[in-house]
């Protein structure tokens, strides 16, 4: 009921009525009044009037299974919430719940992570109270192969969500960075469970440096934060919904298209270094190229200084920019 009278809330332009509430969720005015001093206590700003009812002036930056559930719009994507003030990693927490029988869409939050990782086993730094640390289970209906895909739809759905939401120039690294200004602003991690009949479960963790300000100096020069890109900082809960809602619509048109060519010219139009030199690097060897954005499949169309052109597959290799990480 504190979801439903949170979302009625939100949704209001003015105040909600007691008695609206009571008949709403079939509960006394007293068990209305206790819902509204729970949601005061942890950090709720409600004005009380007599005879006008209750109004949500202003939302703490937590998340909570009702916090975050009170802004979903989707169908299907974060329909299911599990949150945790701190966790070994999201991702981790993701899989339990896609060996459990989790739904389609579950989404798993935190708000510190104790064991956070990116790309090849990297450690993710994750404090409380800063930034965004989630995971999205997916149950797609799709050969293995086609799996890694689902990388590069998230990373287009977080870049125009930020893009959106903060007004902050969110680009993609390929494949599934998110940058500003040539700065790593998130990381995403997929991983798969799948046996002889094919996927079992998909999860996408997704980490969005939001409203730190400070980074450990071996990163420094390459992280940067939305709060210190726009001088602002953000409702977390907010960019989660905003994100499952682009993801949500960009994962129903590749699951319609079967591959990634009914996104490519969206994804391309925001990926950094198209039609620029960029330095590949494959195990053991190294070789300049110029860019020319993705296929179909998700690979990074590359022409060789010698004429020769190839496709990229993210999970061979890595790209960076010729002076630096983009």
């Amino acid at each position: 009921m504190k979801t439903d009278i949170l979302s009625m809330l939100r949704k209001s332009d003015g105040y909600v009525s007691g008695q609206q509430l009571c008949e709403r969720f079939h509960v006394s005015r007293t068990a209305v009044w206790k819902v509204m001093e729970q949601l005061k206590e942890e950090g709720y700003r409600i004005e009380a009037v007599r005879s006008r009812g209750y109004r949500l002036s202003e939302s703490p930056d937590i998340l909570s299974v009702a916090e975050i559930e009170s802004r979903i719009s989707t169908r299907w994507a974060g329909r299911n919430v599990s949150s945790f003030r701190e966790t070994d990693s999201t991702n981790v927490q993701a899989r339990r719940l896609g060996e459990a029988g989790a739904p389609h869409g579950t989404l798993v939050a935190a708000d510190a992570q104790s064991g956070g990782r990116g790309r090849r086993g990297r450690q993710w730094e994750s404090p409380p109270g800063r930034d965004i640390y989630m995971s999205l289970l997916l149950r797609p209906q799709i050969p293995a192969a086609q799996a890694p895909m689902l990388t590069l739809v998230m990373a287009l759905a977080v870049a125009d969500a930020l893009r959106e939401q903060t007004g902050v120039d969110a680009r993609i690294k390929w494949p599934n960075d998110i940058v500003a200004r040539g700065r790593k602003l998130c990381g995403i991690l997929t991983e798969m469970s799948a046996d002889m009949d094919g996927v079992r479960y998909v999860v996408i963790g997704v980490g969005i440096n939001v409203n730190g300000t400070g980074f450990p100096e071996e990163i420094q020069e390459r992280a940067t934060s939305l709060a210190l890109e726009s001088g602002r900082r953000f409702l977390r809960p907010a960019l989660i919904a905003a994100v499952l809602e682009k993801f949500e619509a960009r994962y129903d048109k590749f699951m319609k298209e079967g591959d990634l060519s009914g996104l490519r010219d969206d994804y391309n139009a925001l990926l950094v270094n198209v039609g620029e030199q960029v330095r590949i690097l494959e195990p053991g060897h190294e070789y300049n190229a110029i860019s020319s954005g993705i296929n179909g499949k998700g690979e990074l169309l590359v022409t060789r200084e010698d004429g020769r052109q190839e496709a990229v597959f993210a999970g061979e290799v890595s790209v960076r920019g010729i002076y630096g990480y983009v």
